[in-house]
């Protein structure tokens, strides 16, 4: 298992970098341009007072990676807790979407307000599921029935680290762009640029596009970090079997010795009677 989790890491490490500048590039984008637009040109855009509120928890569709599912359902209850307990206080329903066998397994039992599920995903891991999550919570969204799309999952920092991150991905949070200060001046000054289309149309194009990647790119780094999560586990299961076969091997060569001396003890002790009777 740590020979197929090293070789599925690789591809999926290989995955996440490919795709994260574009993510990452597409997010500032997106960022800037609400900021610049009217956020009555496009739903999406309204920020709305929270009654309802859907939050998508990443998890694996399998075991054996170590505390990896235990970490997200733990901080995910922490966060509803800390956060929605406080904001909706009742006042509103806060529904869950989780992606992933475990957390749905988990959360099925234990939450009643589930908005939908999908599992069995990350075995052959496309686009189209990254789709068909962003448009569901999408429709939910402009049907008025939630104000907030959260996603809570586990981003891949390296072999060794897993970081669990929470993102707003709808209403898209605003975000405006700034330079250092120039020579003599205290203040940070803001970025603006000029668009080719219209910013209300590039809006317009790239939102769908917008949730889509980012939903991928969430998916992405949550299967990496699986697989790192799932070598380390079995890297640990294979040092700690060694350690047991060697503690018993130690045991093993222990009670063989004693048993060894014990039929050389009564051998010698039988050779000893039988010449102290034939004397």
């Amino acid at each position: 298992m740590k020979m197929v989790a090293t070789a599925k890491l690789r591809r999926a490490q290989n995955n996440i970098i490919a795709t994260r500048p574009y993510a990452r590039h597409l997010r500032e984008l997106m960022s800037h341009l609400v900021t610049k637009v009217d956020p009555s040109l496009h739903p999406l855009l309204v920020q709305r007072d929270l009654h309802n509120a859907v939050i998508i928890v990443i998890t694996s569709d399998r075991g054996f990676c170590g505390a990896f599912n235990t970490n997200i359902i733990r901080f995910t209850e922490a966060y509803l807790k800390e956060h929605y307990d406080v904001q909706l206080k009742g006042n509103g329903t806060v529904y869950l979407y989780p992606v992933g066998r475990r957390g749905n397994g988990y959360f099925s039992k234990r939450w009643q307000d589930i908005l939908g599920r999908q599992t069995g995903i990350f075995n052959t891991l496309e686009f189209s599921n990254a789709r068909e999550i962003a448009e569901g919570v999408e429709q939910q969204y402009l049907g008025g029935k939630v104000d907030r799309v959260e996603v809570i999952y586990n981003e891949f920092k390296s072999v060794v680290q897993q970081r669990i991150v929470v993102e707003q991905l709808l209403p898209i949070p605003p975000r405006v762009l700034k330079v250092p200060p120039a020579a003599g001046r205290g203040a940070f000054a803001s970025v603006d640029y000029i668009y080719e289309p219209s910013a209300p149309e590039l809006v317009s194009a790239l939102l769908p596009k917008h949730l889509n990647m980012q939903m991928w790119r969430i998916l992405l780094e949550s299967n990496a970090a699986e697989q790192a999560a799932r070598r380390m586990a079995m890297d640990n299961a294979t040092r700690n079997a060694n350690d047991l076969i060697a503690s018993l091997q130690l045991t093993y060569n222990k009670a063989r010795q004693a048993s060894i001396t014990k039929e050389l003890l009564e051998i010698v002790s039988g050779a000893e009677a039988l010449s102290k009777s034939s004397a």
